[in-house]
């Protein structure tokens, strides 16, 4: 039923997409479509404004108009539904060697194997693990155990150059991107893995546009929703390929 009530409404014009909305609306009622925050569905949508705090660019404000009232059925389901599908009690299967795709895979044997025998040092990937999307590692991932993670955006091993010799070495990487991607889901996933395995330290690496700030944000949301602390350090990158966060500049 359409009734005139208040509702979100988005500048598109002011909108980046950069994702950090997303974060506050418990309801999951934004999304990033086509890199601009939309409304998904009107009966999400509770005009309460909690999103509103959280755009750099002033482009949501409430407004009235006729729109389906609020629906907290609609919201639970919505919100059941877009849930890790993955049980935590389900242990992930290592392949030594075989096909990536999204089983689990540690490099200790496929390495040596595959191993150049006069590849220089500088040229050697620092990556000991697969998968290493957000999405597709399982909270039960033999190699979270006691893991320092590296959170990072996926525009950054693109623009870094020495990120296999300054951040990936001794970590675990998992890799998304805080604007197109779900961050609710994301949410849920750290929280998963923080509620199932021990994780040591967190870096997250981002790059320096607005777009990426959300990443270390949904972490740090992660951390409160599993009722845990774990020290966080974060690297930003600039879009010239240099690092520009503060401990880089102290070295």
């Amino acid at each position: 039923m359409k009734t005139v009530r208040k509702i979100i409404k988005i500048d598109e014009e002011k909108c980046d997409g950069c994702g950090q909305c997303i974060l506050s609306c418990a309801e999951g009622a934004l999304a990033i479509v086509d890199g601009k925050a939309k409304v998904i569905s009107d009966n999400l949508c509770d005009g309460l404004g909690a999103c509103l705090g959280q755009c750099p660019q002033d482009a949501l404000r409430i407004i009235e108009r006729q729109a389906e009232d609020f629906d907290e059925q609609a919201v639970e389901e919505h919100l059941r539904a877009r849930k890790d599908d993955t049980p935590k009690e389900k242990e992930a299967k290592v392949m030594a060697c075989g096909c990536p795709s999204s089983h689990m895979q540690v490099f200790s044997s496929c390495e040596q194997a595959n191993k150049p025998k006069q590849q220089d040092s500088h040229t050697q990937s620092a990556l000991t693990h697969w998968p290493v999307k957000i999405r597709l590692i399982a909270p039960p991932a033999p190699f979270l155990k006691n893991a320092d993670l590296l959170v990072t955006a996926d525009c950054v091993p693109v623009a870094f150059a020495n990120l296999h010799q300054e951040l990936l070495p001794g970590k675990i990487v998992m890799l998304g991107c805080p604007k197109f991607d779900d961050a609710h889901e994301y949410v849920d996933r750290f929280a998963a893995i923080f509620e199932t395995v021990t994780i040591k330290s967190i870096t997250t690496a981002i790059m320096e546009v607005p777009c990426c700030s959300g990443l270390p944000k949904i972490v740090k949301k992660a951390m409160a929703k599993a009722r845990i602390d774990i020290p966080i350090h974060e690297v930003v990158i600039s879009t010239r390929g240099q690092r520009i966060d503060s401990a880089a500049q102290s070295e």
